[in-house]
C-alpha cells in the first residue's frame, strides 16, 4: 500500500472552496428549454419545453416569465458544471493522496474520470 503525496493538494482544496462559494451563489434554476419564438411563429412568442417522463411538455409564457426561466436555466448549466468540476477534483484527491491498492498497472485518468470535459464548437479542432 502506498500513499502517493500530490504537491498540489492545497490547490486542489482551494479550488474546490471557490466551487463549493459557487454553488452558494447559485439562483433560481430551472431545467428545459426557453425558446422567444418571435411574433410570426404562429403560436406563442416564448415558450419553455421541458421533457417529462419522456415525453416533451411545452408551455407558454409571458415576456416576463421568459426572461426569469431564461436565466434559471443559464444557472441550471452552470450548476452541473461546477458539480462535474467538483466531482472530479473530489476524484483527484481521492487517488492522488489516500492509500490504494497495488496495481499491475497504471490506472489512466480516462478510468479515473480526471479528464475534464469541454464543449466543442463549430471552430473547434479535434485531433
Amino acid at each position: 500500500m502506498k500513499v502517493k503525496k500530490s504537491q498540489s493538494a492545497q490547490e486542489l482544496e482551494i479550488s474546490y472552496a471557490r466551487l463549493r462559494e459557487q454553488l452558494s451563489q447559485t439562483g433560481w434554476i430551472s431545467q428545459g428549454y426557453a425558446q422567444d419564438r418571435g411574433p410570426g411563429a404562429g403560436g406563442p412568442c416564448y415558450q419553455w419545453t421541458r421533457k417529462v417522463k419522456g415525453k416533451t411538455v411545452s408551455v407558454a409564457l409571458s415576456q416576463e416569465q421568459y426572461q426569469w426561466l431564461k436565466e434559471a436555466i443559464g444557472n441550471w448549466r452552470q450548476l452541473q458544471e461546477t458539480l462535474k468540476e467538483m466531482q472530479r477534483l473530489s476524484r483527484q484527491v481521492l487517488f492522488e493522496t489516500l492509500p490504494h491498492p497495488k496495481r499491475r498497472k497504471r490506472l489512466g485518468k480516462k478510468v479515473l474520470a480526471l479528464q475534464r470535459h469541454f464543449l466543442l464548437t463549430p471552430d473547434s479542432e479535434i485531433d
